[in-house]
């Protein structure tokens, strides 16, 4: 808890960790510091594991997808026509089920419909675009980048899939977990990758400190006659995320919840500061549901 890692090689830090150790029992500020923390259970280390693998999955395959978009504006700005989302299915079947990006204009009929998830409605898009295709003169090699990145996004759907069931399943162990699911809006994602970002609650002294650990808590920036709050930059940028996600969509299945943040951005507050305004309020049902073992209810 020192230094933030999971092992300190530095010869210099090394040595003033023994310092502390040494001088616990007479330095006041070794006590302070040297703290004794419970261990994490193991279902929430590996759920730590999992999400933070899933957010860089995902990242990756927002990254990917911007790139296809682009390319496709590019060499063939009808066929990005057929669909308003380059993340659908059926859409990246149809992008690879043949290994030249100009032979998708004079695949027939029965073909189109062979391909899973194309119906009667998207073949006849697909028919209508096929009628006036037209092809950027570098599609001999931009073709081949779009089909390998429409298959690495496939391919990251079902990693991510997977990812899903088993973040879920570990949920089902998880005393964090379970209770932060029970809250409307905290989906199995965002209740897994809270659960393995806190860890367990006997690493905080008190709520405000799982507050500050989460990014929804201000620390005072007043000086002299001016009064006022400045975000800290010292949080945990995975559990943050994950909580801006769960309190957006808490706001729209809980009515009092909505009404707070209405009430916040009729005071002239921001969309992400009623949001985090809300979540220090959630914070505290959360550190009293998790140390009460109860679940989340409205009453």
């Amino acid at each position: 808890e020192v230094f933030p890692g999971p092992a300190k090689s530095d010869p210099i830090d090394a040595h003033k960790m023994l310092e502390l150790f040494h001088l616990r029992e007479q330095l006041p500020l070794a006590k302070d510091v040297l703290q004794e923390i419970a261990p994490t259970p193991s279902e929430n280390i590996e759920l730590k594991r999992l999400t933070r693998r899933r957010r860089q999955m995902v990242n990756e395959k927002v990254r990917v997808l911007n790139r296809i978009q682009s390319d496709l504006q590019a060499i063939a700005p009808g066929l990005l026509e057929i669909t308003g989302d380059t993340d659908n299915l059926w859409f990246l079947r149809f992008l690879t089920c043949r290994d030249d990006l100009t032979k998708l204009a004079g695949l027939q009929r029965k073909t189109l419909l062979n391909v899973k998830g194309i119906g009667k409605t998207y073949a006849d898009a697909i028919q209508k675009w096929q009628q006036q295709a037209q092809f950027a003169a570098d599609v001999a090699w931009v073709g081949e980048m779009i089909i390998e990145d429409a298959q690495r996004i496939l391919a990251l759907r079902n990693r991510i899939g997977k990812l899903d069931q088993k973040i879920e399943a570990l949920n089902g162990k998880s005393a964090i977990a379970q209770c932060l699911q029970s809250i409307p809006g905290f989906g199995p994602t965002c209740s897994g990758e809270l659960a393995g970002e806190i860890g367990s609650l006997d690493r905080f002294s008190r709520e405000s400190s799982l507050a500050l650990y989460l990014g929804m808590a201000v620390l005072d920036n007043s000086s002299g006659k001016s009064r006022g709050v400045k975000t800290p930059r010292q949080v945990n940028s995975h559990a943050k995320a994950a909580m801006m996600t769960a309190v957006t969509r808490h706001v729209s299945q809980v009515p009092a919840s909505k009404a707070y943040y209405d009430k916040k951005r009729a005071e002239g507050k921001k969309h992400n500061q009623a949001i985090r305004s809300l979540g220090r309020h959630l914070v505290r049902v959360i550190w009293s549901l998790i140390k009460q073992q109860r679940t989340y209810e409205i009453r």
